[in-house]
């Protein structure tokens, strides 16, 4: 009975050069060229990263400097008007921060369009909104189903950071990391915002990209506030929930985180 033999194996024809297949060479080479090519591309990665990193840190840290400054610059304003007798005017907000807190059964069909102008298309969900003439006439027609205020920096860091989610290809994307804050905005005109403290800045302070920022934030899911409310159909100056809170709106926020 005749032996078999076994085919020799890759490994075996790799030793001597002329009996490797000319096929497996190529692919061979073509491997380690994408190889190559990969690890050159980490290595470019992680050193672009590693600078864009440091750029946020600069970026956050002028951020914090700049709030202080406008802070110590009310807290002297309102010591100076105090010592020398006279009232300080507050500033004018620019930023409103509008929740809704009903329905829209027997809503007539006016208030229904500008809630959905607000994009407050469900109940709970939560807008920034640019305060100016026109805005302030919109929440005057849907004051009753609306609760809405002045956010501090402090409530705007937290929506974005806890219920954060941004607009991507028209699908709702938690907002998880810069980079996808980045690719966000890259061509936006007016938009200098590569992370997302680049984002909260744009929002808080109503800067330049302010309306392409806010479409880029879906509207805010928020939960039904813990202790629940008092009276929806009553206005807040009347015991109730509904319209204009000023300041307040942060405590009622914070309920529905």
């Amino acid at each position: 009975m005749p032996r078999r033999v076994q085919a020799p194996t890759l490994a075996e024809l790799d030793t001597d050069a002329a009996h490797v297949p000319e096929s497996f060479l190529k692919k061979r080479a073509q491997q380690q060229e994408a190889a190559a090519a990969a690890a050159a591309a980490r290595a470019e990665a992680k050193v672009a990263n590693k600078a864009k990193k440091a750029e946020h840190f600069k970026r956050a840290e002028k951020y914090v400097q700049e709030y202080l400054q406008a802070e110590q610059g009310l807290i002297k304003a309102r010591r100076a008007a105090r010592a020398s007798g006279d009232f300080f005017v507050e500033p004018q907000a620019k930023l409103a921060l509008v929740v809704r807190i009903r329905g829209v059964l027997g809503v007539s069909p006016k208030v229904r369009k500008v809630l959905q102008l607000l994009r407050l298309r469900q109940i709970h969900n939560g807008v920034f909104v640019r305060l100016n003439k026109a805005t302030l006439q919109m929440l005057q027609i849907v004051t009753p189903y609306v609760a809405w205020g002045y956010p501090n920096l402090k409530t705007v860091k937290e929506l974005i950071y806890k219920r954060g989610f941004g607009k991507v290809n028209k699908q709702r994307i938690p907002i998880t990391d810069n980079a996808m804050v980045e690719s966000s905005f890259k061509g936006v005109a007016d938009a200098d915002i590569i992370c997302i403290e680049d984002l909260i800045h744009e929002i808080y302070t109503v800067g330049p990209a302010f309306k392409a920022a806010n479409n880029f934030l879906w509207p805010f899911k928020l939960s039904s506030p813990s202790g629940g409310f008092t009276k929806k159909r009553l206005h807040y100056n009347e015991g109730g929930d509904a319209g204009c809170r000023q300041e307040q709106i942060n405590g009622l926020v914070r309920k529905m985180l």
